[in-house]
C-alpha cells in the first residue's frame, strides 16, 4: 500500500511537470523584446545656439529649435528633428547659410546629413537647393544624390536630377547628370 501510494504520487508529481512543461510557450521573443534597450538619447535641448571657434576666429555658427544628443549608441550621433541654421565663414570672414527642416551629425565621421527643403547660400549670392545634401566637415564638401538646383541672382546656372558635388564656396562643381545648365559644363568633369 505504501509502495502504490508512491507511485500514485510519482506519477502525479510527474503528469504534472510534464503539463507544466508542455503549457509553456515559447516566448524567447518576447523576453529579447523586454531586454533590448531602446535608443534613448543622453540629452535634449531647445533653442540651441553653439558657436564653432578656432583660435579665437568664429568658424561657423549652428542654431536649433530642438535638439536629441544620441553620443551614447554604438554609432554616435546628434539629431535635428526641428531643423538647423548653419552659418559658416571663410577666412576673410563672409558668410555663409545652410537651412534644412531635418539633420542628423554622425559624430564619428562628421558628416552631416540635412533633409526637407535644404537651401545653401554663398556670402556671393549663388543659392543651392535640394531635398537632401550631405556635408563632409573635415573635407568641406557638400554633395547630393538626387535632385538639385544651383541659381545666383541672374537665374538658374544648373540643374540635374542624380547628384552634384561641389566645395563649401561652391567653387569646385562636378554633377553627375545634368538636364539644364546656363553655364558650360566641360566633358571631362561629367
Amino acid at each position: 500500500m505504501k509502495q502504490q501510494k508512491k507511485h500514485i504520487l510519482y506519477f502525479i508529481v510527474t503528469a504534472f511537470a510534464v503539463t507544466m512543461f508542455f503549457s509553456c510557450q515559447d516566448n524567447y521573443d518576447e523576453i529579447q523584446k523586454l531586454s533590448y534597450s531602446k535608443r534613448f538619447p543622453v540629452g535634449e535641448a531647445e533653442n540651441m545656439f553653439l558657436v564653432y571657434t578656432d583660435s579665437g576666429k568664429v568658424k561657423s555658427t549652428l542654431r536649433s529649435p530642438y535638439n536629441k544628443d544620441f553620443s551614447n549608441q554604438q554609432f554616435p550621433f546628434t539629431e535635428f528633428p526641428k531643423g538647423i541654421i548653419l552659418e559658416f565663414f571663410d577666412e576673410k570672414n563672409n558668410k555663409s547659410v545652410v537651412t534644412s527642416d531635418y539633420a542628423i551629425l554622425y559624430n564619428e565621421t562628421r558628416l552631416v546629413d540635412l533633409r526637407g527643403n535644404v537651401v545653401l547660400t554663398t556670402h556671393d549670392g549663388n543659392v543651392l537647393e535640394a531635398p537632401q545634401l550631405y556635408l563632409d566637415q573635415d573635407k568641406e564638401w557638400i554633395f547630393t544624390e538626387g535632385k538639385f538646383k544651383l541659381s545666383d541672382e541672374n537665374g538658374v546656372l544648373v540643374q540635374g536630377t542624380s547628384g552634384i558635388d561641389f566645395s563649401r564656396d561652391l567653387s569646385i562643381i562636378e554633377a553627375h547628370e545634368i538636364y539644364d545648365s546656363s553655364i558650360p559644363i566641360d566633358e571631362k568633369d561629367k
